[in-house]
């Protein structure tokens, strides 16, 4: 498996850090999604499979050692955790709870990435017919995150390249708000007020595409002095 059709899971609770590794993998060709605690993993994966989770120990409430130890029970997806330099003890406790591997903090990001590799690479290959499709339904509608395609039954949807750029960027993070801001960076446009107001007209030429009602969204829906969340059936 390469880092080019790979899917990853990134819990922490620091969001800085949280976004830092996000864009990191992102630029180096992985699709990736972010949790900010266990209890967000746990939603986020009961609707999605991952190739590899990238999780923090220390974290508020559910640890990253423990939410391991629980993962292992139903998933052998493989887990690399993020460690403070010195704590011996976390790294023992996460490589009996089930971990591939650990990493300290600070680290380089290269450093992560050639482990991430490393460990993809150790993966068995999946038969194509027994891959798991990673497909978002919002209502009649589904999406294929791999191959970037909408579908409402057998007829294809069409996207502009924004739009297109937009549900991947959605459909990293389903049930997590995304600021306008963030929309302009990661769509690659200058910062500012017009660039966020483009957007807003891009959500909304999305919206009469994916939404019963564009006017009453339902799953893609705005979140109050947080931006636009992708909420999949």
């Amino acid at each position: 498996m390469s880092q080019f059709d790979a899917h990853l899971l990134i819990v922490d609770d620091d969001e800085r850090i949280r976004d830092l590794l996000k864009k990191f993998l992102m630029r180096a060709g992985f699709l990736v999604t972010a949790a900010r605690d266990a209890a967000h993993a746990r939603r986020v994966l009961a609707g999605l499979d991952f190739d590899l989770i990238v999780m923090d120990v220390m974290m508020p409430g559910e640890d990253g050692v423990s939410l391991t130890k629980h993962l292992r029970e139903t998933r052998s997806t493989p887990i690399m955790l993020l460690t403070a330099r010195g704590d011996i003890e976390h790294r023992i406790a996460g490589l009996e709870a089930g971990a591939d591997d650990y990493l300290s903090k600070p680290f380089e990001p290269k450093e992560l990435l050639l482990r991430i590799n490393a460990i993809l690479r150790r993966m068995p290959e999946t038969p194509a017919r027994e891959a798991a499709p990673k497909v978002l339904h919002l209502g009649p509608i589904r999406y294929d995150m791999d191959r970037g395609e909408m579908w409402r039954g057998d007829e294809l949807i069409r996207l502009t390249g924004t739009e297109s750029q937009l549900m991947k960027i959605f459909s990293a993070c389903p049930g997590e708000p995304v600021s306008r801001s963030k929309l302009v960076e990661d769509l690659g446009r200058d910062r500012g007020q017009a660039q966020e107001r483009a957007v807003d007209v891009q959500i909304t030429r999305l919206r009469r595409k994916i939404e019963p009602n564009p006017k009453q969204p339902q799953y893609l829906q705005t979140v109050r002095g947080a931006g636009y969340m992708l909420a999949p059936d």
